[in-house]
């Protein structure tokens, strides 16, 4: 009865060593599902293209000699090189689920920030229709949102290189500034690439890593056809112009995950 105790006892013993080695070893990084952390810089173009229709048809009969003299040809401006610049901060979350084959790693992955990323422009005061006046313009980013897929490989036990691509939107708030301001919000979306370094702090916990890396995103373009209700409209009732703007955006982040669960411990 003694060695029947003793067998069982040694058993429990050798069962608590082998969960104390499994929770030692921890998920790899990236590994099971995930929540993170990060923080980072944010920074970006803005590129703006107007093509003015001019006044180049025909003189009608309710037209006089001086209408059909200030005629002319419409044109595009466009910015080709450089832009408007964008810079600020910005935090926010990661969630996702990741896979280990072995060295190969596949998941995905979806992400929230906040931001005060912006652009102000202050100039000579230029005037519109009805006497409305404009000083200055600034956008600010005030959030990005959107899912990637993750393919990566490790570089060993401890340390994951990914990347990641997928679609971000963010949500702009455009002021002007003038003898009326005006407010509008404008969302911008696109195509988005980032990479990434996935380290564990095993001296923590083996569960949580440290991660850095960079995403870019290409903002693709938006038709903006006017600020406020002053100058609103669609393309087709736009008579005089029509405004463009493409943007990009780079961000450099530093946050932390922690990996919890893994769905094949429910089979």
């Amino acid at each position: 009865m003694k060695k029947v105790k003793l067998i069982i006892a040694a058993a429990a013993v050798l069962g608590l060593f082998s969960s104390s080695a499994v929770y030692a070893d921890g998920f790899a990084p990236g590994e099971g599902l995930y929540l993170g952390v990060f923080g980072g810089g944010n920074m970006g173009i803005v590129q703006p293209k107007v093509t003015t229709y001019g006044n180049t048809a025909a003189m009608s009969s309710t037209q006089t000699t001086e209408d059909a003299r200030n005629k002319h040809e419409g044109g595009t401006w466009e910015a080709k090189n450089g832009g408007l610049g964008l810079e600020g901060i910005e935090g926010g979350g990661w969630m996702g689920y990741g896979y280990k084959m072995g060295d190969v790693y596949a998941g995905l992955e979806g992400e929230y920030a906040a931001s005060d990323t912006k652009f102000k422009l202050e100039g000579d005061t230029v005037e519109f229709t009805d006497g409305v006046t404009i000083t200055g313009v600034e956008a600010t980013k005030e959030w990005t949102g959107g899912m990637f897929g993750r393919l990566g490989f490790y570089v060993n036990d401890d340390t994951l290189l990914s990347f990641k691509g997928g679609v971000l939107v963010s949500k702009f708030e455009v002021k002007t500034f003038g003898s009326t301001d005006y407010t509008e919000n404008y969302y911008g979306g696109g195509p988005a690439f980032g990479a990434s370094l996935t380290s564990r702090i095993a001296a923590i916990d083996p569960n949580l890593s440290i991660r850095i890396g960079a995403v870019y995103t290409d903002f693709l373009t938006a038709a903006v056809h006017g600020i406020g209700t002053n100058n609103a409209g669609a393309p087709g009732s736009t008579s005089g112009s029509n405004s463009e703007v493409t943007g990009s955006a780079l961000s450099a982040r530093i946050g932390l995950a922690y990996s919890f669960f893994d769905v094949n411990s429910l089979f």
